[in-house]
């Protein structure tokens, strides 16, 4: 470990040290009783089971016996070349994994046309919004969340967090693309493979004593209430901070781009009946299995170094604009989380942004009714993130694929 983190350490270590003394003695950060209605779903009604002792039991058992046989490889193999959401499933799969897949793509019959493609228009006017907030907001709060931290430490991605950023990026900016649930398209293909790779890390996880040791008693990760609780940490968190910062948004457009939310939870195997229907639903659920969870974790401050890295690296070849970065998501996420993932304070940044980021905003909105602006701030939000793309996988793309292993040791 370099002296930069070794310093991030040191920066959370009195933190964690007292969050995890009151932790384990006071009941108050446990996790709340599940009383989330199903009425609020899109669903409309469902049995109220807690989320918190339910998966994906068919695509669970599917992709375990992938591993198991050892057919891993193959598939990988031929997922690398469904790139669309119109194409035809590739040849070479096992026929039990094509069977599934072949329902696992197609759209819930609540979902919207109209409403997915008010999304497309949304996302080519505020990319820059959502671009930052899903992806420097979204992982910064991910890196507090303990159990996705440590899944994601453990699992083979957490080895490689280049690769894994990349990765997740691919159905980030799938969800965020124009054309993301149109034929050409390809979040369809983005969300089912994430899909498959949660069955792996829930087959594969278990068996890490480095995870078994810091699961807090959870057998079986990445619980239907745990997807809950990251979707929460995209959307929910994106809109909130959007109206925080005054971004003028109409109706259609708020339940547009929730919509695009909604389907992608469902492609990505969340029950229908735990999919918040309205954003009033939706604040609701984040309330109560978002907001209490958030902690400190060495898994997570260790991941938060790592992203905030890249990033600085991204924007400036040789990290010379780490303290923006760190004030950046400082601002982003606030102190608490900030001092939690072991974010060091940069007084000059912090007050720089804080005032200068409203000040953006506001004249960004009065551009935006220019006919030229969305399709031009669309052009600039899609370079970034293939430069993004390009940075993070050294030029040579990447897939999402089935892990057959995690973390080596």
């Amino acid at each position: 470990m370099d002296g930069l983190s070794r310093r991030r350490m040191l920066v959370a270590g009195g933190t964690l040290g007292a969050f995890g003394a009151l932790s384990l003695a006071s009941p108050a950060r446990a996790r709340s009783l599940w009383t989330w209605s199903p009425s609020g779903s899109v669903a409309g009604t469902g049995a109220g089971v807690d989320p918190e002792w339910v998966w994906d039991e068919e695509v669970d058992r599917l992709v375990a016996a992938v591993i198991d046989r050892g057919d891993v490889p193959r598939v990988n193999e031929a997922l690398r070349a469904w790139t669309r959401n119109d194409q035809p499933l590739p040849a070479g799969l096992p026929a039990d994994l094509r069977d599934f897949m072949e329902r696992a793509r197609q759209l819930p019959s609540w979902a919207d046309r109209d409403k997915l493609e008010t999304a497309a228009a949304f996302n080519k006017s505020r990319g820059l919004y959502l671009n930052l907030l899903n992806g420097v907001g979204g992982g910064m709060l991910s890196t507090a969340i303990p159990r996705e931290a440590r899944s994601v430490y453990y699992s083979k991605g957490g080895a490689d967090m280049e690769d894994r950023v990349a990765k997740t990026s691919l159905l980030g900016f799938a969800v965020g693309d124009l054309n993301a649930y149109r034929p050409d398209g390809d979040v369809i293909a983005q969300a089912v493979k994430t899909r498959l790779v949660h069955a792996a890390v829930r087959h594969l996880l278990p068996q890490s004593p480095a995870w078994t040791r810091t699961s807090g008693g959870q057998t079986i990760p990445i619980s239907q209430a745990d997807m809950l609780v990251t979707w929460h940490s995209l959307p929910t968190y994106a809109m909130r901070k959007m109206l925080e910062w005054n971004v003028p948004v109409t109706a259609a457009e708020k339940a547009g781009y929730l919509h695009v939310w909604q389907v992608t939870a469902h492609l990505l195997g969340i029950r229908d009946e735990y999919i918040p229907a309205t954003w009033d639903a939706a604040d609701a659920q984040s309330r109560q299995i978002l907001d209490p969870i958030l902690a400190p974790t060495r898994e997570g401050v260790e991941l938060t170094d790592i992203l905030l890295g890249q990033l600085a690296e991204q924007t400036s070849p040789g990290g010379i604009d780490r303290p923006l970065v760190n004030a950046l998501a400082r601002y982003l996420v606030g102190d608490q989380v900030a001092d939690w993932n072991g974010i060091p304070r940069e007084p000059f940044w912090e007050r720089a942004i804080a005032t200068a980021w409203p000040k953006l905003v506001a004249f960004r909105e009065k551009l935006i009714p220019l006919p030229l602006v969305p399709p031009l701030a669309w052009t600039i939000d899609e370079a970034a993130r293939q430069y993004i793309l390009f940075y993070l996988t050294k030029g040579q793309g990447t897939h999402i694929e089935i892990p057959e292993t995690n973390r080596p040791t």
